[in-house]
């Protein structure tokens, strides 16, 4: 295996082009986004045109069809200029994978278009108010009556709900446990699908939080997304990859915070000297950067694992997640200290970063849920 580390000419191409989009169409808005509550979809559509859309989606359905390597590359560039915009994007991405890989032709045919060219946003609908980590007991009941299915329940926590055109709900066609939950798509249009207000967070400003609440959803039996009872596994297919797209969001927040500090201490003045001399925090620089290469490392060697179908990817993408995200907010925490008051302030768009990644640690299982996946690796306990 070659070292992942090493990107190959294309990757660097996608690098650099995800790169100046972020600097140009994200960055120059983020913190106006934030403060605003701006979910800027006129933004993913021109991400869209990039190829963004539909990263990992097969090119006859309008997809990209790039590796999940290329993939944390490009997220990585993305998040530079908005983690909060790079994320949601991310998670587009995972929905509209699961769609390429378990859906039919004619499923493949009718959602994909729209979701490659971002006119129409997906959603993933996991999470319930009482089933969170906990996730395969999930409360949401998929009644079969005849050539329908009728969806009753409560998501939380769901990115870009309301404005999102697709949802990927997991409800439970079967008995208690993994084995009896089923995948389903759904349309913003359905009757009986609404959602909750739009919830008042820390961070993530940019994208829409909300409720997905089902009530009576009926939907023709072709809305089913593989097979009954195969929903969970489903749904942590699509996660493992959606942890890297995390993971790599929280590298290229971190990785904005670190230039942002260098910048900002060889601007500034203290007992003579310029900060960017003084050699207590050149060293901190050095640790945060450190940092941030070992954690690339980890997650493009999960990449690569995911990508060649090794049998520890699902471990190494939980080691990736756990560690990059817990990396990407110790290092924009520690960018804030280095711009002193100044980091405290909206302006400089540190603190905004700080709250942004901080979600990262919970989202797409927990860090200690990734700490559960890869202690069952190394003990095979069940």
């Amino acid at each position: 295996m070659s070292a992942v580390h090493d990107l190959d000419q294309e990757q660097r191409a996608v690098a650099r082009a995800v790169r100046a989009f972020a600097d140009e169409h994200l960055a120059p808005h983020a913190v106006e986004w934030d403060q605003a509550k701006h979910f800027p979809v006129d933004v993913l559509r021109k991400a869209a045109d990039l190829g963004l859309g539909g990263v990992y989606v097969r090119e006859d359905a309008g997809g990209s069809e790039l590796t999940r390597l290329d993939g944390v590359v490009a997220f990585e560039a993305l998040a530079t200029g908005c983690p909060s915009i790079a994320a949601y994007l991310s998670i587009h991405n995972m929905v509209a994978w699961m769609v390429d890989r378990y859906g039919t032709d004619g499923q493949r045919r009718r959602w994909l278009p729209g979701l490659c060219a971002a006119e129409q946003l997906g959603s993933y609908c996991l999470t319930e108010p009482g089933a969170g980590s906990d996730a395969a007991a999930l409360s949401t009941r998929a009644r079969r009556d005849g050539d329908h299915y009728v969806l009753d329940g409560v998501k939380q926590f769901i990115s870009g709900a309301g404005t999102s055109r697709v949802y990927l709900v997991m409800a439970r066609t079967g008995g208690p446990g993994p084995r009896g939950i089923s995948a389903f798509l759904l349309d913003r249009e359905d009757p009986g699908l609404s959602f909750g207000p739009n919830e008042r967070k820390m961070g993530w400003n940019a994208q829409p939080t909300r409720q997905v609440v089902l009530d009576g959803v009926r939907l023709p039996a072709d809305r089913l997304l593989g097979t009954e009872g195969e929903g969970f596994r489903i749904a942590m297919s699509g996660l493992n990859g959606g942890r890297l797209g995390i993971a790599a969001c929280s590298l290229g927040g971190a990785q904005s915070a670190l230039e942002r500090t260098m910048t900002f201490l060889a601007e500034r003045e203290a007992f003579g000297t310029r900060l960017l001399h003084a050699q207590a925090l050149q060293f901190r620089l050095a640790d945060m950067a450190t940092e941030l290469e070992a954690a690339r490392a980890l997650v493009r060697r999960a990449a690569d694992a995911l990508d060649r179908g090794d049998a520890r990817a699902p471990q190494l993408c939980a080691m990736a997640k756990r560690h990059a995200t817990d990396t990407g907010f110790e290092v924009a925490d520690s960018a804030l200290q280095l711009h002193g008051g100044y980091g405290y302030l909206a302006e400089y768009g540190i603190e905004k970063i700080v709250r942004d990644l901080r979600v990262h640690q919970i989202l797409e299982g927990t860090n200690e849920i990734m700490r559960v996946i890869v202690a069952r690796g190394l003990t095979g306990a069940a």
